[in-house]
C-alpha cells in the first residue's frame, strides 16, 4: 500500500505524519525505538551547533506500529545539571499518532547570547500515554561554537575495609567545557610490593561539563597487613588528566587483639608480683617501723 502524507499544523512548525507501509508492527517500529531523530539515516541522537544567538532546528520522529492510535507527550530537559533544556521548544508538546503511522515533530534551538561556548547536553523525553505506557529519553548534544577546554579532576581518595575486601572510592569532576569520556586507572604500591594493578577502563557514561560523580571499585584480596599508597589517575580526550592519592593500612585486628590481650596478661601477672614483693617486709624493716611508731622519729 503506498504511503500517505499529510501536513497539519502546530504552532509556529507543521507535524509532519507518514502512514507506515504494510509489515509486521515490529519490522516498522524503526529497530523497536518509537521515538528517535528523523530521518533516512538512523541517529541514535541529535547533534546541533551554533554560536551564541544561533537558532538551531531538527525533527523528532514517533513511531506509532500498533493497531490504535496514541498519544504522545514531549518535554525538554537539561542533562548533567545542564540548563540548556529550556533553550528547546517543541511543535507540540501533545501528539496523536494513528495506528501504523510516523509522526515527525519539528523542534528548535535558540542559543543564548551569552551562552558559553562548549557542550550544553539536553534531551527530549518522550512519553507513551496510551495502554501499556512507555518512555524514552533522546540525547541531544548541544555545542556552542568557540573555544573548548577539556580538563579533569579526582577528588577525595579513599579506601576502607569490608571484611576481607576493600572499596575504593573517588569523585570525577570536569571542570572544563566539553563532555568528557573519562578512563580511570588504578594502582596500589605497599612496603612489600605492588598491590594492586588496575588497568584503565572505561566509565559506562561520558561526563558533562562542570559535573561532579562519585565512583566506588570494589578491591578483592587486599593485603592483609601493609601500609599502601593508592593513586587513582583520570584521562580523557583534549589532554585532560586528573591524579589523586590515598593511604590504605591493613592491620590484622583479629590477630592484634589476641596480642594485645597477651600483653596486657603479662603486664598484669608483673605488677601483681612487684606488689606481692613489697607488701612482704623483711624483719629488719619490721624492727624499723617498731622503732618509729615508739619515739615518733622516722628510721
Amino acid at each position: 500500500m503506498p504511503c500517505r502524507i499529510r501536513a497539519a499544523a502546530a504552532g509556529a512548525a507543521a507535524l509532519t505524519v507518514a502512514a507506515l507501509p504494510c509489515a509486521p508492527p515490529s519490522a516498522a517500529a524503526d529497530g523497536g525505538r518509537f521515538a528517535a531523530p528523523a530521518g533516512t539515516h538512523a541517529r541514535p541522537y541529535f547533534y546541533l551547533e551554533g554560536g551564541p544567538g544561533s537558532v538551531l532546528t531538527d525533527r523528532l520522529a514517533l513511531t506509532n506500529s500498533g493497531d490504535r492510535a496514541r498519544t504522545f507527550t514531549l518535554r525538554a530537559a537539561g542533562r548533567g545539571g545542564s540548563g540548556s533544556g529550556a533553550w528547546l521548544v517543541t511543535a507540540a508538546r501533545t501528539v496523536q499518532v494513528p495506528p501504523r503511522t510516523r509522526a515527525e515533530v519539528p523542534f528548535t534551538v535558540t542559543v543564548p547570547r551569552d551562552a558559553l561556548p562548549g557542550d550544553h547536553p539536553a534531551a527530549l523525553a518522550v512519553r507513551d500515554t496510551g495502554p501499556g505506557a512507555r518512555t524514552a529519553s533522546v540525547p541531544v548534544h548541544l555545542r556552542v561554537a568557540g573555544p573548548t577546554l577539556a580538563a579533569l579532576t579526582v577528588e577525595n581518595v579513599s579506601v576502607a575495609d569490608r571484611g576481607g575486601t576493600a572499596v575504593v572510592r573517588y569523585d570525577l569532576v570536569n571542570r572544563g567545557n566539553t563532555t568528557l569520556d573519562p578512563r580511570v586507572a588504578v594502582r596500589a604500591d605497599g612496603l612489600l610490593g605492588s598491590a594492586l594493578r588496575r588497568t584503565a577502563h572505561r566509565l559506562p557514561d561520558g561526563l558533562p561539563p562542570g559535573r561532579r560523580i562519585t565512583r566506588t571499585e570494589t578491591w578483592q584480596d587486599p593485603p592483609a597487613l601493609d601500609s599502601v599508597d593508592l593513586t587513582v589517575t583520570a584521562t580523557a580526550a583534549g589532554g585532560a588528566h586528573g591524579t589523586a592519592r590515598a593511604t590504605y593500612t591493613a592491620v590484622p585486628w583479629g590477630a592484634l587483639g589476641l596480642l594485645c590481650a597477651g600483653a596486657g596478661a603479662a603486664a598484669g601477672g608483673w605488677y601483681l608480683r612487684r606488689r606481692r614483693a613489697a607488701g612482704a617486709a623483711t624483719p629488719d624493716q619490721e624492727a624499723d617501723a617498731g622503732r618509729e611508731l615508739a619515739t615518733g622519729v622516722p628510721a
